[in-house]
């Protein structure tokens, strides 16, 4: 039986990535800090900014299967606000979980991946990562980071069989969107930040199911060449297409005018 160990797969994406795989055959190990067994799910308790709590997480799962076929790195959170006034725990926070998880996730299984020589590493970014959008700058850079992160690891465990590869999802409808952490202060000197969060809330509101997602993941499960980057959603395959022909200022402008 084919295993999949997947983070912040008690909601959302994660949640139904979870489901797809078990519908497949796969056995499914979910690591967050809420969420509970099924039949073909087992919940391992993890807090992805811990280390020792990752670290921990793959030691349960490990006593329970003798290897590890994909592993997909999902946990993640947002905030919204402008720079200038954004706390600097909640950057913090912002960054522990989307980029410092994917690399707690990351140290421990690799161990594991490395002795089997093979397995492939999933990680969630997003097409902010590629279109950086304001007042969700934080979120933007942890999500970049994570692809600079995954296309570096690439090159490092290319030699033990390993396979790298990342998502970009674009709105997706999920309770990420009400879980954001919004900073307020500062409307009144930035006026369109309210304005612009709220159009970006609707986009997400009417946005993929998460099943689109996980069928996305499946499928760079299970191809034989999985690609460095995906993005998900063909409009917003355009929109990154874009980016590569039109001058940077252009198209930094016209997303700028998006929401103002």
């Amino acid at each position: 039986m084919k295993t999949l160990l997947l983070t912040g797969g008690s909601s959302g994406i994660g949640k139904a990535t979870a489901v797809l795989f078990k519908q497949h055959g796969w056995l499914v190990f979910e690591l967050s800090r809420s969420g509970h067994s099924s039949e073909g799910i087992i919940h391992v308790d993890c807090d992805v900014t811990n280390e020792q709590s990752v670290q921990h997480a793959v030691e349960e799962v490990i006593k329970q299967t003798d290897h590890l076929d994909v592993v997909f790195s999902n946990a993640g959170m947002g905030i919204s606000g402008a720079i200038e006034y954004t706390k600097p725990e909640d950057a913090h926070r912002q960054m522990d979980v989307n980029f410092f998880g994917a690399f707690n996730l990351t140290k421990a299984v690799l161990p594991i991946l490395r002795k089997q020589r093979s397995g492939r590493i999933i990680f969630t970014s997003s097409v902010a990562a590629i279109l950086a959008v304001p007042y969700q700058a934080f979120y933007s850079a942890s999500k970049a980071a994570i692809n600079a992160f995954a296309l570096a690891l690439q090159n490092e465990v290319r030699a033990f069989g390993i396979k790298v590869s990342v998502l970009m999802p674009g709105d997706v409808a999920t309770g990420f969107t009400g879980a954001r952490i919004k900073e307020q202060d500062g409307e009144d000197t930035y006026t369109h930040a309210k304005q612009a969060v709220e159009a970006m809330e609707r986009d997400e509101r009417g946005g993929m199911a998460p099943v689109a997602m996980a069928k996305k993941v499946y499928h760079i499960a299970t191809c034989r060449c999985p690609r460095p980057e995906y993005v998900g959603g063909a409009i917003y395959r355009v929109f990154c297409a874009l980016d590569i022909i039109l001058p940077k200022r252009l198209v930094n402008w016209i997303e700028g005018k998006m929401y103002s």
